[in-house]
């Protein structure tokens, strides 16, 4: 199967699409800060599952995973940040939530799969 057609890839994708229009809505000073922080973390958790899905060795894709795993949580935390500044209001934060609640779970249970392969 081609990455681009993992459930985990699609949900990372389009959780970085609502992460890059939610930060357009930062103040204008965090550009290059907490903005510029946030968009390279939610494109990092999908390009991290597509890298990952195409190396050879379980290991090297376990390793990915646990990268786009990281990301989450990394992007889970600048978001609370925002949200509890004020600098994004929570409305706008409930669906790249959601989807980081659902795909936190997915390389777990990926990287879990590998190993029992292995």
């Amino acid at each position: 199967m081609h990455y681009q057609e993992t459930v985990v890839w699609k949900k990372a994708i389009r959780l970085a699409e609502l992460v890059c229009m939610s930060s357009a809505g930062l103040p204008a000073q965090e550009r290059y800060g907490i903005r510029l922080q946030i968009t390279r973390s939610a494109v990092s958790v999908a390009g991290n599952i597509a890298e990952g899905w195409t190396r050879e060795s379980k290991r090297e894709r376990s390793q990915f995973l646990a990268i786009a795993h990281g990301s989450l949580s990394e992007l889970r935390t600048q978001l609370a940040l925002c949200e509890r500044i004020s600098w994004l209001p929570s409305g706008s934060l409930m669906e790249p939530m959601r989807l980081i609640d659902e795909i936190s779970r997915m390389p777990t249970v990926l990287r879990r799969k590998e190993r029992t392969e292995w």
